[in-house]
């Protein structure tokens, strides 16, 4: 359900989501806060129950703002994520969501530098890159972080990495 509280950016996320399932529309927001009208990658993440139901997103902008970064990232998350089946309509009531906005990358040159719970994390090699948000439920070390992000990037224990790290400004809703 809609909150009056809820951020600006979270009614975005929830109004493309809702928009797009029901009537294949795309929602353009009328007026944009100043969050919205900055340049960052955003990642859209969808609950249902309190179990994830979708996580997409971008760790750069490729949009021209994070309003349009929010938007086509929510609709992603509902409906390309490869590891659920789509969002469906009966299921748009019992949705939550979360927008992170992160900021832009830094190369570290080692795990002293990481902290999971501020920070999250690229692991790259050879062109393979894998991503984790911080602050995230079940994750307490910079091992884990890191171990995830191999996983979902295809790289093996033994292959040598680069590390970034990012911040987000998390919204979410209740």
């Amino acid at each position: 359900m809609e909150s009056k509280r809820e951020h600006p950016i979270i009614q975005l996320a929830r109004k493309t989501v809702e928009s797009y399932i029901r009537q294949g529309k795309i929602p353009q927001p009328k007026e944009l806060t100043p969050e919205m009208k900055e340049r960052a990658g955003v990642f859209v993440s969808i609950k249902k129950l309190g179990e994830l139901r979708g996580c997409i997103g971008t760790f750069e902008p490729t949009r021209a703002n994070v309003a349009e970064e929010t938007i086509s990232n929510a609709i992603s998350s509902a409906t390309q994520d490869p590891r659920f089946d789509h969002v469906e309509a009966d299921e748009l009531p019992h949705l939550s969501y979360s927008v992170d906005v992160l900021t832009k990358p830094e190369p570290v040159e080692n795990q002293s530098q990481l902290d999971p719970k501020r920070y999250g994390v690229i692991v790259e090699s050879r062109g393979r890159r894998g991503l984790l948000l911080p602050d995230l439920e079940g994750v307490n070390t910079v091992d884990e972080q890191i171990d995830i992000c191999r996983r979902k990037a295809g790289i093996s224990p033994h292959e040598p990495i680069k590390l970034y790290r990012f911040e987000v400004r998390r919204y979410s809703s209740k």
